[in-house]
């Protein structure tokens, strides 16, 4: 009786680290109508957006913003993505994410103006929208900056508002560590 409540007790324990490391954890799915298997993170990456004055006012709700690298194969043919999903609040609102120069991505200081991707057709995404009331797209990346996104110290997105100014993201926990096993596990070098 001891030595079988030892292994369901060992058994607990291992679920228990693996489920601590499955929001970082690369995803993998094969699509079975394409053909194409789809790589990305189990859960996006949050950003919240930055207050200008830096202090909460009462009864307003932050905009938030996601983001998750993606890799499309299919047979060998290897291409890549950072999918974006904004979840507006009641602060400043963004312009629409899929006209071109709305989508900055800050590394390091850096600042790299994305360009809006066709995303091959898939019936299995790589992520789900957060707010049915948000914008999702796709965008140009490739394994160089991937492997940037995965070094960088400093990571951000900057959209565009809808009254031409800036709305600036950060990430609302650590990136480096979810970006790098992506990277890793896509053996992208």
């Amino acid at each position: 009786m001891r030595w079988l409540l030892f292994q369901a007790a060992t058994v607990l324990w291992l679920l228990s680290g693996c489920s601590a490391l499955s929001s970082t954890r690369p995803a993998e799915v094969l699509d079975e109508r394409s053909g194409m298997t789809v790589g990305g993170l189990q859960e996006p990456i949050e950003l919240v957006q930055r207050a200008p004055n830096a202090e909460l006012v009462s009864g307003r709700r932050t905009s938030f913003a996601y983001l998750g690298p993606v890799e499309w194969d299919r047979s060998g043919d290897i291409s890549y993505g950072l999918w974006i999903h904004v979840a507006p609040g009641n602060d400043r609102q963004v312009d629409d994410i899929h006209s071109p120069g709305a989508v900055t991505l800050k590394l390091d200081g850096d600042k790299l103006v994305l360009s809006p991707l066709e995303a091959p057709e898939v019936g299995v995404g790589p992520y789900r929208p957060i707010a049915s009331w948000g914008q999702s797209g796709f965008f140009e990346v490739n394994a160089t900056m991937l492997k940037r996104m995965a070094a960088c110290e400093k990571l951000g997105v900057e959209l565009r508002a809808v009254d031409k100014s800036v709305v600036d993201f950060v990430p609302s926990h650590e990136t480096r560590t979810a970006l790098t096993r992506f990277v890793r596990a896509r053996g992208i070098n």
